[in-house]
């Protein structure tokens, strides 16, 4: 709407046909001839004028300096007693140089400023290549260039640097065997990695803009964020549902909040463990299966021959005794290895309840009868654990301790400490040592002669069952060897 201003001409009319009238919703009043009435009309716009550019501001600060002078050099020339040549001259002189001069000294300041301008904006542009002319050191203006200067080769390293950062992520993404996904605040998918392409079974182009739905991974973005899946995907292993363990994290680009995606082919690496797994456990029971039936075999053929002998050599009673004697001891040596797989594969899970630590070590020390172990008291405190594991754990570390120090005759210590929330039992001997430590909790495994190699397993297995830690390894400070079991100190 526009103001009204008012004018005597005889009636009220509006200003402006297509806009209304405030003065329409007033009472209008009664008109008689001789009435004299009021004409209303728009005020006169606020001039707004514009401010002036800054390089016109120069110029007129400029020819404003040096206007009082070239005026009162006007003035006594034209008042003087001079020629008209020489009035006109010195006028045209005078004028052309004040106005050289305040058109160079606009120059003078605008000409960097307009430089720094296009450096400026050349930097903004990325283009990290321009470099202003190096002026005087104790020059202002010289300053601000060689500061330009500066932030431009500071920003093209750091776009250097952020280039090699980016190239290297890419490189790496593309080379991890885990699927990657990034989805925006619309759940539509902007990020995705090679190994994701393969679990979708489609290239990115077709992949990128598209929403969770499509790709019917909605499920990935709701939930937990760390779980484990049990589904199919387009480039799984055909329509079989397998395991997935999927990690989602939230990022923010350009102050949106987005969805980091990582998904994990479970089954492959539970597969590959299992299959390395049975590999073990067949060359272990083949080596002990074969170090029992090839005896057993070749002295079951030898009795044969001997028995199918006409006549028989006298002594052949004594010999059949023998050969059956061998193939008995084997077939026992194989039970006993048998029955010692049957418990490592059978340990049950353990019953926790009050343990005495100090009792408990004291008693499983004095058990040992070929040499006195001695005792290096710890703090009196009580445990919670599973007592017959633990008693056979211990026995274990005892008797390889007493059977290594025998062979050198060195004794056997036990002691026991608390660290940091744990128990922490140490079993050192004198023994001389060990040789190889990389298969020393391998099961059946062993370096003494008629040893199972189950005794060490048994016993990590005890610890881990416990949520505890058994090392084995050289003592540093002296020779033989140092068990320690930690236990949380519940």
């Amino acid at each position: 709407m526009k103001l009204l201003g008012l004018r005597i001409f005889g009636e009220y009319e509006p200003v402006d046909s297509d806009r209304p009238n405030l003065l329409s919703i007033l009472p209008q009043p009664t008109t008689k001839a001789g009435d004299t009435h009021v004409h209303v009309k728009p005020l006169p716009r606020p001039f707004h004028s514009q401010p002036l550019s800054f390089d016109k501001r120069i110029w007129l600060l400029a020819f404003f300096t040096g206007f009082p002078g070239a005026l009162v050099a006007m003035l006594m020339l034209w008042t003087g007693d001079y020629t008209p040549k020489v009035q006109w001259t010195l006028t045209v002189f005078i004028v052309s140089f004040w106005l050289g001069c305040a058109y160079a000294l606009r120059e003078r300041v605008v000409m960097p400023l307009q430089t720094l301008s296009n450096l400026l904006a050349a930097l903004r542009e990325g283009d990290y290549s321009i470099r202003g002319r190096a002026v005087n050191k104790d020059d202002p203006l010289g300053d601000v260039v060689r500061e330009v200067n500066a932030l431009s080769s500071t920003l093209r390293v750091q776009r250097l640097g952020a280039m090699e950062a980016t190239a290297l992520l890419r490189r790496v993404m593309e080379e991890i065997d885990l699927a990657v996904f990034a989805f925006d605040s619309e759940q539509k998918l902007r990020l995705v990695n090679r190994a994701a392409e393969k679990l979708l079974d489609r290239p990115s182009a077709q992949l990128l803009g598209k929403n969770a739905e499509e790709l019917r991974m909605q499920d990935c973005l709701s939930g937990e964020a760390a779980r484990t899946l049990q589904r199919t995907f387009p480039g799984g292993i055909g329509n079989v549902a397998s395991r997935w363990g999927l990690r989602r994290s939230t990022f923010r680009e350009d102050g949106k909040p987005h969805q980091l995606v990582v998904i994990a082919d479970l089954s492959r690496a539970l597969r590959e463990e299992e299959r390395l797994a049975w590999q073990r456990l067949v060359r272990v029971l083949g080596h002990e299966l074969n170090n029992s039936l090839t005896p057993i075999k070749s002295i079951a053929r030898s009795l044969e021959i001997l028995l199918s002998r006409e006549p028989r050599p006298s002594d052949w009673e004594e010999d059949v005794t023998r050969g059956l004697s061998v193939i008995s001891s084997r077939a026992e040596s194989l039970n006993r290895f048998m029955t010692a797989y049957a418990i490592l594969a059978k340990l049950p899970r353990p019953e926790l309840q009050p343990i005495d630590v100090g009792n408990w070590i004291r008693q499983v020390a004095g058990l040992e009868t070929r040499l006195k172990v001695e005792l290096l008291p710890g703090p009196e405190l009580t445990i919670q654990g599973d007592r017959d594991q633990l008693e056979q754990l211990l026995i274990n570390l005892v008797r390889n301790a007493v059977d290594a120090a025998t062979q050198t005759g060195g004794g056997v210590s036990v002691g026991w400490h608390v660290n940091n929330g744990f128990l922490e039992i140490s079993v050192e001997d004198e023994g001389q040592g060990l040789s190889n430590t990389s298969n020393l909790f391998v099961p059946f495994f062993t370096t003494k002669p008629g040893g199972s190699g189950i005794g060490l397993a048994l016993s990590r297995q005890i610890a881990e069952g416990h949520g505890g830690i058994l090392t084995l390894e050289n003592r540093s400070n002296a020779k033989g060897c140092e068990a320690k079991l930690r236990l949380p100190v519940h």
